[in-house]
């Protein structure tokens, strides 16, 4: 018995996927060949994928946003939890990836339920807001550049419905969260985050350590 988070080494950590992950070969497939880039760190780990697939199928979203997709694994996860009527918006910038993502997804069978918007995401949540999709989608999975995020929390509160959920990744750094006086805007802006979140009482929270830390926080 323990009465804290035990710290996996390898072996256990090759456990907890031997015993509990259910990746599709095509999901593999595109974890490995993302795994080869330059910013392959900027992809989930499967077990999280999972994670935000279950929590889908939990809550019953139908409506799901997506901040930072890169080669699309964690929205691949995410279209097909989904209902056959389900949408998925995701937010990203131009690149080489996008085509990739677009690949897998058509090949899974899920493009059609996939909105991808090419362009800085603080301007694709504004012009959400602004086409009255606020209070509208279900979940919120934000995975990009960290000096927004508390930005995006503003953003992701206004277009979220009530009960709600907004999941914010790398919310533990690598442990560069520690940092008493940090050089990175990034890990200002998580800690930022992580404080603010602690006593915001418009949610409900949790931090989860699970992949880089993952922070489940439901609109009341």
């Amino acid at each position: 018995m323990t009465a804290r988070t035990l710290n996996l080494d390898d072996a256990l950590y090759q456990y907890l996927l031997d015993v509990s992950l259910r990746e599709t070969p095509l999901l593999r497939r595109l974890r490995d060949e993302t795994q080869v880039l330059p910013t392959a760190r900027w992809q989930v780990a499967p077990e999280q994928g999972q994670f935000l697939a279950l929590l889908i199928k939990l809550i019953g979203a139908r409506r799901v946003l997506e901040v930072g997709t890169f080669t699309g694994y964690s929205a691949l996860c995410m279209a097909q939890a989904l209902p056959e009527d389900g949408s998925l918006v995701c937010c990203d910038l131009p690149g080489d990836y996008n085509a990739t993502a677009r690949r897998y997804w058509q090949e899974a069978g899920v493009e059609q339920r996939i909105d991808l918007r090419l362009a800085p995401a603080l301007e694709t949540l504004a012009s959400l807001e602004q086409q009255g999709q606020g209070d509208s989608f279900d979940l919120i999975f934000i995975d990009a550049d960290k000096a927004n995020y508390p930005a995006y929390l503003e953003s992701a509160l206004r277009l979220l419905r009530t009960a709600g959920l907004v999941v914010f990744d790398n919310t533990l750094w690598s442990g560069r969260v520690l940092e008493v006086a940090p050089a990175s805007e990034d890990t200002r802006a998580i800690q930022a985050l992580n404080r603010a979140l602690k006593d915001d009482p418009r949610i409900d929270l949790s931090l989860l350590p699970l992949g880089d830390g993952l922070t489940l926080c439901r609109k009341r």
